[in-house]
């Protein structure tokens, strides 16, 4: 089955499910009239890319949310945190607003700002976001974490955000897992008493890291598996678990993006998260 596109109206999914059941089945919830304005000086991140070019998005994270990679003035660059401040806490009230389930349970991480055209991003197979993919991040392991991402459209001229999505889960690891390298406990506390990573990575860090790899570089695959293309509109929020659903940034500029963490014990149906899933496939438990 494809991730469906599931569009919000009201406070629950089409067929009477909630939000948080069609969040953690693997959907992609759209909202399509959300409001997040712009003044009139902050619409200038619309019309050119305030970025320094050294990465590929302008954030902020943590409490002092200082701003990196970010172009401009000191006036424009401080007007530019403050959008993503703002969008920070819109983020934050879409969750608790829409799936109030997770509220207080979730952290909040990166809000990026993403000013470039998804065709400029291409460096290298790794880091081709074009590609069918489920989001591990190499440096920051997660463990029992899941990744829930909050996206914006604030293009200015009309152009979508271009996705296409792919099979459920469970059946991509079905392909993949026989095929990914077995776990070091000891690679893994030396990468982490070395600082490559900022925690041990678990067994479940290794094989998403893996997945991501090999569903990257597995070209027949990404070409043949079952996928959907889809299309956000500048004004449209969209959510997903990104560790969960298969996604590729097929094309589109200017968006706005919030990272947040949820413990694999606070979910409406635990059993559901990518890390049961891949010890439920494997036949035991995750180290």
């Amino acid at each position: 089955m494809i991730s469906p596109i599931l569009t919000v109206s009201g406070g629950a999914a089409p067929g009477g499910r909630s939000l948080v059941e069609a969040l953690e089945d693997g959907a992609v919830l759209m909202f399509p009239d959300l409001a997040f304005p712009f003044s009139d000086f902050e619409t200038r991140f619309v019309e050119r890319p305030f970025a320094d070019g050294k990465a590929k998005n302008v954030s902020i994270r943590g409490e002092a949310a200082a701003l990196k990679g970010a172009a401009g003035t000191p006036e424009e660059q401080e007007a530019l945190r403050q959008v993503l401040i703002r969008y920070r806490a819109f983020a934050q009230g879409l969750i608790d607003r829409h799936l109030p389930e997770y509220t207080g349970r979730i952290t909040l991480a990166g809000t990026s700002y993403r000013p470039f055209d998804v065709d400029r991003r291409k460096l290298s197979w790794r880091r081709d976001d074009t590609r069918l993919h489920v989001d591990a991040f190499p440096s920051n392991p997660i463990g029992e974490k899941r990744i829930l991402r909050v996206f914006r459209n604030i293009n200015p001229s009309g152009q979508p955000r271009r996705w296409r999505v792919g099979e459920d889960f469970g059946s991509m690891a079905e392909k993949f897992l026989p095929r990914l390298p077995g776990y070091s406990p000891l690679s893994a506390r030396l990468l982490a008493g070395l600082r490559i990573t900022k925690a041990r990575r678990s067994e479940y860090d290794h094989l998403m890291l893996h997945l991501h790899d090999a569903l990257k570089q597995d070209m027949a695959y990404q070409e043949r598996a079952p996928q959907a293309d889809v299309e956000f509109l500048p004004g449209q929020t969209w959510v997903t678990f990104s560790d969960l659903v298969m996604h590729g940034a097929m094309g589109g500029q200017y968006m706005l993006e919030q990272t947040a963490y949820l413990p694999v014990a606070a979910q409406a149906h635990p059993e559901k998260s990518p890390q049961r899933i891949l010890a439920a496939k494997l036949g035991r438990p995750l180290r």
